[in-house]
């Protein structure tokens, strides 16, 4: 094959040790031509769409067919993901727990009455609106929670009734083809959940089509703005990327029950999460303690086969992936940063839990989001000087305070500039039915479930003249 020709065949490889899982057939610009005309055809025969009483139907049976099989989900997600399996189970979990609050949030996906009589020319006049479908969603989705971020993209979109077309991680795809599989089971008929398995170039023709209703993205700043830029006129968007998160503790803090916080904060799927904790900020006087606490948390973890039960930190994605971050990492202490713990490549695509202590406010570690196992501690003489560090970035997404003072802990919340502020708990704690949403270049418009349905929906007004 000549470098010229596009990719035929996707190989997908496990993240721990990059062995064989699945060879896929790629997608091409005539499939792509032809998913958008199935789709947009859909679309508008408006009177063959799905009833909602039909897609909670679906949904319910999505959920049982899901519920079977928990672990083989789960064991997929591992391998293909390199989340270790504790963590796997949990995201199986709360999948199927995501497609049912799908069908609560459906039941208050509606529209309201508009107050008609208050002129002489509202006179006699009764109106209302409702809310439908939006039109055809394209959802590009990211690596990092294969299974629940197709489950947050793809089935708001069934639930509000819009034909979705779904571009898996080209890194990991068969979650994502197991849910539109399990879907067909479930009975939503063809067309209306279609996979794409694609390169950029196809994957771009797929989002600057002028058929979408909305676009839905999940992955880099750097790519989500500039499909952005390219989107049709009237598409609308929502871009979630990633953060820096920053983490503020002052000297009232429980220190003992901060660090287990701090540490599944940071290291949970190797720091592969937009919120991960990444930059903590405490007071000079009790730097070294936390410091050597979370040192010596970070080296009781398991490192190794996310398959096994008992690895608690798994893989990183790709092996490039280890080779940056270890520059990252060796740059930072280069430029004068200690490292506490860690900061090794290891065997099978695997990094070391690493802790930095006062790394430069201009190195990669404090200015990028590392999206890998890495840690870095800040001491800090006043809490004011702590916030503006934190702010001082052009990502904002969620945040955390540790703190006993709850005066204290409400003027720091009023002062970060994050999404969402959690108070003495790590910076990636979500729950599917909350807004999840990231400012300025971390993201645009609001995800959570009930949020991603109102925004695949478009309100439509109808005035009566009694």
């Amino acid at each position: 094959m000549s470098k010229s020709q596009p990719n035929t065949q996707l190989e997908v490889l496990t993240a721990y040790g990059q062995a064989h899982l699945a060879t896929l057939a790629m997608h091409t610009a005539d499939d792509a031509e032809r998913m958008l005309g199935i789709a947009e055809s859909l679309f508008k025969r408006r009177d063959a769409w799905l009833a909602k009483h039909e897609r909670i139907a679906i949904l319910k049976k999505l959920t049982s067919l899901m519920s079977e099989q928990v672990e083989a989900l789960a064991m997929t997600i591992a391998r293909e993901g390199g989340k270790p399996l504790k963590d796997a189970r949990v995201e199986s979990e709360r999948a199927v727990d995501g497609v049912e609050k799908t069908i609560e949030a459906l039941a208050h996906l509606n529209g309201s009455e508009i107050p008609m009589g208050l002129t002489p020319a509202a006179a006699n006049k009764l109106a209302f609106s409702y809310r439908e479908p939006i039109g055809v969603v394209v959802a590009v989705s990211a690596f990092n929670h294969p299974l629940n971020l197709i489950i947050h993209q793809v089935i708001p979109a069934v639930a509000a009734g819009c034909p979705v077309i779904v571009k898996p991680a080209s890194t990991t795809p068969l979650s994502c083809l197991k849910v539109a599989e399990l879907l067909a089971k479930a009975g939503l008929p063809d067309g209306w959940c279609q996979v794409c398995i694609c390169d950029n170039t196809v994957a771009t023709q797929l989002v600057t089509d002028s058929r979408l209703g909305f676009f839905s993205f999940i992955g880099s700043a750097r790519v989500g703005w500039q499909l952005r830029s390219q989107l049709a006129p009237g598409v609308r968007c929502a871009l979630e990327h990633g953060g820096v998160a920053p983490v503020i503790v002052d000297n009232t803090a429980d220190i003992e029950a901060m660090i287990p916080n701090l540490t599944k904060g940071g290291f949970y799927h190797a720091g592969q999460v937009c919120v991960s904790v990444q930059r903590v900020f405490v007071p000079k006087a009790m730097a070294e303690d936390i410091v050597g606490k979370l040192a010596k948390a970070a080296e009781q973890l398991v490192v190794g086969d996310p398959t096994q039960a008992d690895t608690d930190v798994g893989p990183l994605i790709l092996p490039r992936e280890v080779d940056r971050i270890d520059e990252w990492v060796q740059e930072a202490v280069q430029q004068g940063a200690r490292l506490v713990t860690g900061g090794k490549k290891l065997a099978n695509g695997c990094y070391t839990p690493t802790v930095l202590l006062d790394p430069p406010e201009q190195a990669k570690v404090s200015t990028l989001e590392v999206f890998g196992p890495v840690v870095c501690v800040y001491s800090y003489q006043t809490i004011d000087k702590a916030v503006q560090r934190a702010n001082s970035l052009n990502v904002a997404f969620q945040a955390a305070v540790f703190s006993s003072d709850l005066q204290q802990s409400m003027k720091v919340m009023q002062q970060l500039d994050a999404s969402a502020v959690m108070l003495n708990d790590h910076t990636a704690f979500r729950v599917d039915w909350m807004p999840f949403a990231g400012r300025r270049h971390s993201g645009l418009g609001t995800g959570g479930i009930g949020y991603t349905m109102h925004d695949m929906t478009q309100e439509k007004m109808f005035v009566l003249s009694l």
